[in-house]
């Protein structure tokens, strides 16, 4: 069994939170893993060019193209992303909006696969994480768990964060704030949030040993799938 992190940070790894938790859920997995960042790299968002349709390969040459593989090949995908505006970073949406390419005439690469969502933001990473969970339904991956965090928001080093009314550190901490590394947010000194992380780890790694039977996965996923779209009419 293989699990694929995909990390939708564009900070540096030593600096994402998001990082930090997609590599915490999969070493706590006991399976193999690969963990991808996609800091720096140039994905585009769908364009509708329906290149797709025929063969269920996007036709759009990127740094998307050369991760097919591994999104194929998973069994089981734990994605993170940060919260931007209260949804998913752009390159994020782009990365899942992609999956797109999958879904024409009853392909079922990705149906019936698992997923962990994590999201990270400057008070929640709860937007993001749900945003994610969607993704994975339209796909038919079981969402098995959500983990989210509280992150350094970008305030608290851009240089203005002790003067800016309408900056984190000031709402947070209130006015005349001086910025100490010990009030900055790390999901790693949040002790709940990394046991979140772990026991979403280990749980994924006990779905997927003990006969994980995709297709029933997909049948449960379609019946939730045609519930959530029968509330939206």
């Amino acid at each position: 069994m293989k699990i694929l992190g995909i990390s939708g940070s564009a900070r540096k790894k030593e600096k994402s939170g998001v990082y930090k938790l997609v590599r915490t859920v999969l070493e706590n997995t006991g399976c193999e893993t690969e963990l991808v960042s996609l800091r720096g790299k140039k994905i585009s968002g769908c364009i509708a060019c329906l290149g797709c349709v025929k063969d269920n390969i996007c036709k759009v040459e990127d740094d998307l193209t050369p991760l097919r593989d591994a999104i194929v090949e998973a069994d089981a995908f734990v994605f993170g992303a940060p919260n931007y505006y209260s949804t998913l970073s752009a390159i994020s949406h782009a990365f899942l909006e992609r999956w797109f390419q999958f879904r024409h005439r009853e392909g079922n690469t990705l149906w019936g696969k698992l997923g962990v969502a994590v999201g990270v933001g400057g008070t929640s990473g709860q937007f993001p994480a749900d945003d994610i969970e969607r993704f994975f339904a339209y796909n038919f991956v079981e969402t098995i768990a959500k983990v989210t965090g509280q992150g350094a928001a970008s305030c608290y080093s851009c240089g203005h964060g002790e003067t800016c009314n309408v900056g984190l550190p000031m709402m947070l901490h209130g006015p005349e704030v001086h910025i100490t590394d010990d009030m900055i947010p790390d999901v790693t000194k949040q002790p709940t949030v990394m046991q979140s992380a772990a026991d979403a780890g280990r749980l994924l790694g006990e779905r997927l040993r003990n006969d994980h039977d995709r297709e029933n996965v997909t049948l449960m996923m379609q019946q939730k799938m045609m519930e959530m779209l029968g509330e939206s009419v």
